[in-house]
C-alpha cells in the first residue's frame, strides 16, 4: 500500500461520509493510479438504496473513480491547499455490475490528457477482476475561496433587543 485513508487526506478535502477511497496501491506520476474503496453495510446510503436489496449508486462509484484521480493529479500541485479540482463532464459512463456491501471496489484510473488547469481521465472500476463501471472524466483545477471567519460583534452591539 502506497497511501492509506490518513495519507489520502492529506491530500484530497474529502471528509468521511464523503471521502470514497480507502487506500492507493500504485501510482505511475501523470499516468496511472490504482484505489481502493472497501464496501461496507454500514454505509449511510444502504439505508435508502435500496431497503433489502443494497446497491452502492452509480453516481458515488464515478465519485470514488474521480477522488482517485484527483489524488494523482493533486500529488503534482504545490498549493493544493489553496486549490480545488471541478468535475468539468462525466463521458460514456457505463455500469455493468452492480456494487454491493463485501465487495472490493479496485478503481483504476489513467491520464488521457493532462495540463495543469485541466484533465481527461480514463476510470475503470472492477469487482473481482469483473468490470462494475467505467467512465471518462473531465476535470478542472480551480482556487478554493479563502475561508473567512465570521468576526464577532461586540456584546453591546446586539441587534433587536428588546431595551429599545
Amino acid at each position: 500500500m502506497i497511501l492509506d485513508s490518513v495519507g489520502i487526506q492529506k491530500i484530497l478535502p474529502h471528509r468521511y461520509p464523503f471521502l470514497l477511497v480507502d487506500s492507493i496501491l500504485e501510482i505511475d506520476r501523470l499516468k496511472r493510479i490504482v484505489g481502493l474503496k472497501s464496501v461496507s453495510i454500514n454505509e449511510s446510503y444502504f439505508q435508502g438504496h435500496f431497503p433489502g436489496k443494497p446497491v452502492m449508486p452509480g453516481v458515488l462509484i464515478i465519485e470514488g473513480m474521480a477522488q482517485t484521480g484527483g489524488l494523482l493529479l493533486l500529488l503534482e500541485i504545490p498549493d493544493r491547499e489553496k486549490k480545488l479540482l471541478y468535475f468539468a463532464a462525466v463521458d460514456e459512463a457505463r455500469f455493468r455490475r452492480p456494487v454491493v456491501p463485501g465487495d472490493q471496489l479496485r478503481m483504476e484510473v489513467t491520464v488521457l490528457k493532462y495540463r495543469p488547469a485541466y484533465c481527461k481521465l480514463h476510470a475503470v472500476a472492477t469487482v473481482n477482476g469483473e468490470v462494475a463501471a467505467e467512465a471518462t472524466l473531465k476535470c478542472m483545477l480551480v482556487d478554493r475561496d479563502p475561508v473567512t471567519e465570521p468576526s464577532e460583534a461586540p456584546a453591546d452591539a446586539a441587534v433587536g433587543t428588546r431595551d429599545e
